[in-house]
């Protein structure tokens, strides 16, 4: 099995050397950019498992990458931003990040996040053979493609906003708490006001919204989320 690529972009040359270094003796292949521009030509490559992106860096920054990606990308993005900055973390789980990681962290945490989040998509993966296709709602997925549509309208979603999808649409009418929503897709438990997860459903009905007439997905105050059923076929 081939050993998973981590693409770094951060401007600090020093910081992604020693985390290479790491990473290499961990498992995995490393190849950095030292540019915004340079780091979103690279994160459209197929060998790519997984972006290790930097907010601050001059010129083209971290949120001009995403906003560059515009939400679309397959591969998942963990986006490392400084200690409390609250305002970045929220713009880039909108602009389509699937985690955020704060400066300065352990080796060891940033290895957690990174192979929990490879977990998830080796999860995605595996449940393709499935074969699986959900209906509820007017809103289609179908598991052996990843793909998604809305009244039969083809809906653009990265891998986090996909299987978060998955888990409501899998539990129709089903209130599921943030907590237990970022155990089973973020494999993680949900910390002390992270709002990762009302970022990603924000972010999933910006898309539903357009093809919808109806509201999809409802927040219940202090429970969590549901989706609603309207009529459901699971196949």
């Amino acid at each position: 099995m081939p050993k998973p690529t981590i693409l770094m972009i951060d401007d600090d040359q020093e910081l992604t050397e020693l985390l290479g270094e790491y990473l290499m003796s961990e498992g995995f292949n490393v190849d950095s950019c030292h540019d915004g521009l340079s780091g979103l030509k690279n994160a459209h490559r197929d060998d790519i498992s997984l972006i290790l992106l930097d907010i601050m860096m001059p010129g083209l920054n971290g949120l001009e990458v995403l906003k560059a990606l515009g939400g679309r990308h397959k591969t998942p993005i963990l986006m490392l931003t400084a200690k409390g900055d609250e305002a970045d973390r929220v713009l880039g789980l909108e602009l389509g990040a699937d985690d955020y990681l704060p400066k300065p962290f352990k080796h060891r945490e940033l290895l957690a996040r990174i192979n929990s989040i490879l977990r998830r998509i080796e999860i995605i993966e595996s449940n393709k053979t499935e074969n699986k296709t959900l209906l509820v709602n007017n809103v289609q997925l179908k598991h052996s493609t990843r793909e998604v549509s809305c009244h039969g309208n083809n809906i653009e979603l990265t891998g986090t906003e996909y299987q978060l999808l998955y888990v409501l649409m899998s539990n129709p009418s089903a209130i599921i708490s943030k907590n237990e929503l970022s155990e089973k897709v973020l494999n993680r438990k949900l910390s002390a006001f992270d709002r990762s997860i009302d970022m990603h459903v924000s972010n999933i009905r910006k898309k539903l919204l357009p093809h919808s007439p109806s509201e999809k997905l409802k927040t219940i105050r202090g429970a969590g989320y549901i989706f609603l059923s309207g009529d459901v076929n699971n196949e």
